[in-house]
């Protein structure tokens, strides 16, 4: 299968999209607010890797914004899965709520998976930084839970990271 792959130096691909409380977000909106985009794909809310990366932009979120980043997160789970995921982790940023894959096909995350012999379709973990013209300044398709906000926190050159123990 053929995916789309968005590299670095390319422009990011504007969209609109429902976030869990029902509103709705444009990413050229709100990069035109003048703070940059830290755009995660994940699997699914309240699993156990899905919820570590969540908490880890959580516990270093203040970071984040004092340094002129915002952070969503994306899966293709429903808006009530969603505010339930937030308001259990008690998370501090909006999820995106991509039921139709439509987002995860634009930025090439929605693959052929492989689990136990058996093929599907599924979200690919993977991270996009996005300059306030839109310009994707990194990006990794299948991060580590573990291991992602610490790597984005060393790609931006921000200390501080407050990992979970």
């Amino acid at each position: 299968m053929e995916y789309t792959e968005l590299v670095q130096g390319m422009k990011a691909p504007d969209f609109e999209a429902e976030i869990s409380n029902g509103g709705k977000i444009r990413l050229s909106e709100v990069l035109s607010n003048g703070n940059g985009v830290i755009l995660y794909f994940y699997p699914r809310d309240n699993t156990p890797g899905c919820t570590y990366q969540s908490c880890d932009f959580r516990n270093n979120f203040k970071i984040f914004q004092e340094n002129g980043w915002d952070v969503f997160g994306v899966s293709s789970d429903s808006a009530s899965s969603h505010e339930k995921f937030i308001q259990r982790h008690d998370l501090p940023f909006d999820l995106i709520v991509d039921e139709d894959c439509s987002l995860h096909e634009k930025f090439g995350t929605w693959r052929e998976k492989k689990f136990r012999g058996n093929t599907y379709m599924g979200t690919l973990r993977s991270t996009f930084v996005i300059n306030t013209d839109r310009t994707i300044r990194w990006v990794n398709y299948g991060v580590k839970a573990k291991k992602n906000v610490e790597e984005v926190m060393e790609i931006l050159g921000l200390e501080g990271f407050n990992g979970q123990e």
